[in-house]
């Protein structure tokens, strides 16, 4: 096993029973343990939130492209879906990781709750807010949207993904250096999030080899909190 695993195992072996929320199932006859995770892409116009969808699911379903007279192509809420089988081990046995992974369209959404409610009814066990590392002055208000829809408790089960990390290498930046000249509210969005900071390189064809290291790390953050889900704050909009 993995390194980066290995610490995923000491707290999937918890006992989650007493958390709550408990994402484990069995996968039919042949007994193995699933955990079932909902992951949703928070990010804006031409963020890449389909390009991590797809290397998280490790497949092209997630509909990618360049948007026409600023208008992104994700126009509605999409959920993709992918099981992988023995992904990990928990209490000593295989165990299936499935990722239903749910990406939303731009802030323009009048009633974004209700997208979510809709497709995770569960909740959601992990955000992943997506910013392009060679648009760092993006998104501003990504924080406050995030906030009002899940209530302070989001930074716990957020991580940021800095799409187009290919734009470093030409532009001479180690990923480390980025940081520190990165805006304000990126240096602050990245201190805040538990699951720290992820860099995609865009320029890889192939998801599969893409996601596994970002899969691991929804992994180990799901465990951190014991793969509770956030649920969206009804009560803030009135419903």
């Amino acid at each position: 096993m993995c390194p980066c695993l290995s610490q995923a195992k000491a707290v999937l072996d918890m006992e989650h029973g007493r958390y709550g929320n408990n994402p484990f199932g069995t996968l039919g006859d042949s007994g193995r343990n699933v955990l079932a995770l909902n992951v949703l892409l928070l990010g804006d116009r031409q963020s890449g939130r389909s390009s991590v969808g797809n290397a998280l699911i490790g497949g092209e379903d997630f509909q990618t492209g360049a948007c026409v007279s600023d208008v992104s192509v994700t126009t509605d809420y999409q959920r993709r879906s992918r099981n992988f089988q023995r992904y990990f081990r928990r209490q000593g046995a295989e165990s299936d990781l499935t990722l239903r992974v749910v990406d939303t369209p731009p802030a323009a959404v009048p009633r974004p709750q209700s997208g979510v409610q809709e497709l995770c009814p569960e909740g959601v066990h992990v955000l992943v807010l997506i910013v392009r590392a060679d648009r760092p002055h993006g998104d501003t208000h990504l924080e406050e949207q995030v906030e009002t829809l899940f209530g302070p408790e989001w930074r716990r089960h957020a991580l940021l993904v800095l799409t187009y990390a290919d734009w470093l290498k030409e532009a001479g930046l180690h990923q480390s250096v980025y940081l520190t000249q990165a805006s304000d509210w990126l240096r602050a969005l990245a201190e805040e999030v538990e699951g720290g900071v992820f860099f995609l390189d865009n320029s890889c064809d192939w998801p599969s080899i893409r996601g596994r290291p970002l899969r691991d790390r929804l992994l180990r953050l799901s465990a951190s909190n014991h793969h509770r889900a956030l649920t969206v704050r009804t009560s803030h909009f009135g419903l």
